[in-house]
């Protein structure tokens, strides 16, 4: 009997896979005490970040078969 692979729900909060299969998420550094951090670098920490490629398995593993 086999078992099934459970989602690891902190990367699920965490990383998305995209269409063509890299893994994004959000840069960190931007919760709190951003007053003494300049503009121009809260700024670049909009958005989304893409992860090394050296992560990309252990994440995938981690989320299952859903891409979230």
């Amino acid at each position: 009997m086999s078992h099934k692979m459970k989602t690891h729900k902190a990367t699920k909060k965490r990383f998305r896979i995209t269409g063509s299969g890299k893994v994004v998420h959000r840069s960190s550094g931007k919760s709190h005490r951003n007053v003494r951090m300049s503009s121009k670098r809260t700024r670049n920490l909009r958005g989304l970040t893409v992860l090394d490629t050296c992560m990309v398995k252990s994440i995938s593993k981690a989320l299952g078969k859903y891409s979230y």
